[in-house]
């Protein structure tokens, strides 16, 4: 068996932390098998090494080995490009294509970014990695194939099988064994090693110097968070080999070629909210708007009862009950939409309707009480539901299937509050 260190040479795989020589390890114990392997990690940590050392130290070595980005291929086309399609199966199909489990039969696939496959395409793939059976699109005779499969991710499976974006049966075929690669701000001894051999590639390349960072730049750059990890820290290397002239390089220089170096520090937690969080919040503040329309709607019945009766402490005693239901609930939609509204940093003189507990006992204070209550209506639920629905349809150039996303309902629910309000 080939040691880590003669195959990380042989790969040009720059680094001594001990997880990166675990996950290579890894790769060469399972070489000689035809198990199934989930390389996973962030972007940029050069996964794409670890299928081409399995490839390399396998008995299928003489076979193809084909790299596919998943990610990267329409949703449209992606049935055709892995399983081929027959001649005809769908508009620009002049001719029958076979398709890279086809083309690849006895080598090796990797599957870069599995996590982006259509559920539908993944439907497929469990049944080549469960029997080896494939259906090119279009046709209804079912071909075999012998293919190591590799793939890989940057996605939290587990989040993506929560959500229903992954198949559960599907990740646990594909992960018999899982290789993780650690970020670059995890391997801290091993970043000023990979700029120095990016330094030195690019002199070779470019026919200039090669760059040498004094200490305080050195400090700077292991103490970086490389978000990007190595995908990152070779660009870093490349445009400043490219552009300084000066091929010492000092903290302040480096720092222009660092982004956002503010991201070291500790994240303020909760800073940003999530599509959830407004989410949920715009539920509350519907529920409010409709109990507030039930307590509008229950003082317009005490109103008509006291227009019909004439008599106020008799419609007090009777609804009694209602009145105090009302009463007790408008403090909870003063804190209800008073926590709400703060969130969002808007003004917070939001008023719900409310009554003098003494109901008028004369004919011409009724009256006046009726008026009161039509004033207030005027600023009612549906007079804020228009003005909802027009800032969204405009927001949305009149789509109302965005607009009905944005205001939390159905898109018939939005056609029909538009022909209600005539829009």
């Amino acid at each position: 068996m080939e040691s880590v260190q003669a195959t990380k040479q042989r790969f040009g795989i720059i680094g001594n932390d001990p997880k990166l020589n675990r996950a290579v390890e890894k790769a060469i114990q399972v070489a000689p098998t035809d198990i199934s392997v989930l390389v996973t990690g962030e972007s940029g940590v050069g996964k794409e090494s670890i299928p081409k050392i399995i490839h390399s130290l396998s008995h299928r070595k003489h076979g193809k080995y084909i790299a596919v980005n998943c990610g990267a291929i329409p949703e449209g086309t992606i049935d055709s490009e892995l399983f081929g399609h027959e001649k005809g199966a769908f508009t620009g199909a002049t001719q029958t294509r076979s398709g890279y489990f086809e083309v690849a039969d006895g080598g090796t696939i990797f599957l870069d970014e599995v996590g982006e496959l259509p559920l539908p395409t993944q439907v497929r793939l469990l049944r080549v990695l469960e029997n080896g059976e494939f259906l090119k699109v279009g046709s209804s005779k079912l071909q075999k194939t012998d293919v190591r499969i590799v793939a890989a991710t940057n996605v939290k499976m587990v989040d993506a099988i929560e959500k229903g974006k992954f198949r559960e049966d599907l990740y646990y075929r594909l992960s018999t064994v899982d290789i993780n690669l650690p970020p670059l701000r995890d391997r801290a001894e091993d970043i000023h090693l990979l700029f120095r051999k990016f330094a030195s590639d690019f002199a070779q390349k470019y026919k200039m110097p090669t760059l040498r960072l004094d200490d305080d730049a050195v400090h700077m750059l292991i103490n970086y968070r490389w978000s990007g990890n190595i995908r990152q820290l070779r660009n870093v290397a490349e445009q400043i080999s490219v552009l300084e002239q000066d091929r010492t390089i000092d903290k302040n220089t480096l720092r222009n070629y660092l982004p956002d170096m503010g991201s070291n520090l500790p994240a303020v937690i909760g800073a940003k909210k999530s599509a959830s969080d407004f989410s949920s919040e715009r539920e509350i503040l519907y529920k409010v708007l409709f109990d507030m329309q039930r307590d509008v709607n229950d003082l317009k019945k005490l109103t008509l009862e006291l227009m019909n009766s004439g008599n106020a402490s008799k419609v007090k005693e009777e609804n009694s009950g209602l009145i105090s239901k009302i009463y007790s609930e408008e403090h909870n939609h003063q804190e209800e939409l008073a926590a709400i509204v703060e969130e969002d940093d808007a003004p917070t003189n939001v008023s719900v309707l409310s009554i003098d507990e003494a109901v008028p006992d004369t004919r011409n204070d009724k009256y006046d009480f009726a008026e009161e209550i039509e004033e207030e209506e005027s600023l009612s639920l549906q007079d804020k539901e228009l003005e909802l629905i027009k800032k969204s349809l405009e927001k949305y150039n009149g789509k109302r299937k965005d607009a009905a996303d944005e205001l939390g309902i159905s898109e018939r629910t939005l056609y029909r509050k538009i022909k209600q309000y005539d829009l």
